[in-house]
């Protein structure tokens, strides 16, 4: 879906900093599902945001790998009798961000529609590129943190883009790289087969204050349906993405 209100800013050249490599990680699951940057001395700088996905191991061979656990004697049929059996899914995952800011300005910055952002002027969010074969690098969005009294709340989102809805297909990872501390990650391991977006994270302005919140929602619209559910109120449209080269 691509916005229809015209909000598109140009990116300038840019150099980021990658955030922490601290070897140690924070996980936000259902039942310790916040965490505080300001708390932590790591709500300054550039937040670096990755997805990065794969293919499920369990997924590799199918039902017919599934059926060959269970019944080995399977394996000593022809291969024509039991190959065949596993349809490949091309997944494009996509990662974006609804924002809105302190003066109440909204929008989105996601690939569809090129809506990059811009890290230095508003939103203070920027997209990095378009990676659409989950290759190890995954989708990289960067957040000025910096300006963080000009940020009021940013809902990361990950959406299939095009293709089979496949996000019980696939095992996807949200990580935050903050300028300072350990990484956090929130995992996409539910399995919602008929979803085509999940609202991932929220990074919101709290009197001050920096807090990422784990959301992990599935839904089996695009970003209208987001905003919807959280209450952006935007004006969303049919988008599409250029095609890829080959």
């Amino acid at each position: 879906m691509g916005l229809l209100d015209g909000l598109l800013w140009r990116g300038r050249a840019a150099q980021f900093d990658s955030g922490s490599a601290a070897s140690n990680a924070i996980e936000l699951t259902r039942r310790h599902g916040t965490v505080s940057l300001t708390k932590q001395d790591a709500a300054t700088g550039h937040l670096r945001v990755n997805l990065n996905w794969r293919m499920r191991s369990s997924d590799i061979g199918g039902p017919q790998r599934e059926s060959l656990l269970r019944h080995p004697f399977k394996a000593l049929k022809p291969p024509e009798v039991v190959g065949h059996s596993m349809s490949m899914v091309n997944v494009d995952l996509d990662l974006g961000c609804l924002y809105e800011l302190a003066d109440g300005t909204k929008g989105v910055v996601q690939p569809l529609g090129g809506f990059l952002g811009d890290v230095n002027s508003p939103p203070y969010v920027k997209l990095s590129g378009d990676d659409r074969f989950g290759s190890a690098s995954g989708e990289t969005m960067y957040v000025n943190l910096d300006q963080r009294e000009n940020i009021k709340r940013l809902l990361v989102f990950v959406y299939i883009y095009d293709q089979t809805p496949a996000f019980d297909r696939t095992h996807a990872t949200v990580t935050l790289y903050p300028s300072n501390g350990p990484r956090i990650e929130i995992g996409l391991d539910e399995r919602h087969p008929l979803a085509r977006s999940c609202a991932v994270v929220m990074i919101e302005n709290v009197k001050g204050e920096i807090v990422v919140r784990r959301e992990v929602k599935f839904v089996y619209g695009f970003q209208a349906e987001l905003d919807r559910l959280y209450g952006w109120g935007l004006q969303w449209g049919r988008g599409y993405k250029a095609k890829a080269d080959r």
